[in-house]
């Protein structure tokens, strides 16, 4: 069975600790991934190579691997460098994921993706634009995500929905499409798949346990209010 055909029609559980936060740990990530595969992920998505090395040895699940860095020329933060790709291939990520964006960045998206295919891994461009996907497919991605709708370029604004709209136009690109960003209730989920979808990436509303309180807390606070 190929990757791509264990992840169809399924869910992949983001498990990524706020940065810093008591829960940013890599033994807690494992766990948090293996209480995901319990739940029925189909597979995961893992930041961090310490993460991924902690998480790796435990699952068969396929793995989307990433490296995200605050770099100080560029607003690209996922798996800018060559080094990090040749990290998470060693570690055994089965998917490396990257920033698909064209903004200035240290690194050709194009080289990214070629050094991902040398490592013999998939290639998975987190995009934010219907330019973007066209680009990362003409370069040889295998997977185009909506990861970076909203947070690139133009930056949603609070309480905006997922970006149905892309995943349409990247199924319309016959693309493998992973629906990824604010997918943050079942029913959320649900619809991305109707709208084209053939996989879908859920993060905070899974595994940050701050963001999850701090719904809810809002959420209390506002019938208090009256």
């Amino acid at each position: 069975m190929t990757v791509l055909t264990q992840l169809r029609q399924g869910l992949v559980a983001s498990c990524q600790p706020v940065d810093d936060g008591p829960m940013d740990d890599p033994l807690i990530t494992a766990a948090m991934a293996l209480a995901a595969e319990a739940g029925g992920a189909n597979g995961l998505r893992i930041e961090g190579l310490d993460n991924l090395e902690a998480t790796r040895p435990l699952t068969k699940l396929p793995i989307i691997g990433i490296v995200k860095r605050d770099l100080a020329d560029s607003e690209v933060r996922i798996t800018p460098f060559l080094e990090d790709v040749a990290g998470l291939a060693d570690l055994g990520a089965d998917i490396i994921a990257y920033d698909a964006t064209q903004r200035p960045r240290p690194v050709p998206t194009a080289d990214i993706v070629a050094a991902i295919k040398a490592a013999g891994k998939l290639a998975m461009a987190d995009a934010a634009t219907l330019a973007d996907g066209e680009q990362a497919l003409a370069e040889g991605a295998d997977i185009l995500g909506t990861t970076l709708s909203g947070y690139a370029y133009d930056i949603a604004p609070a309480g905006a929905g997922p970006d149905y709209p892309l995943i349409r136009a990247y199924k319309d690109l016959g693309a493998f499409v992973m629906a990824e960003g604010r997918l943050n209730t079942p029913e959320r989920a649900e619809e991305a798949m109707r709208q084209g979808a053939d996989c879908v990436t859920v993060g905070s509303a899974i595994t940050r346990v701050e963001h999850i309180t701090g719904w809810f807390a809002a959420a209390v606070a506002r019938g208090a209010d009256g």
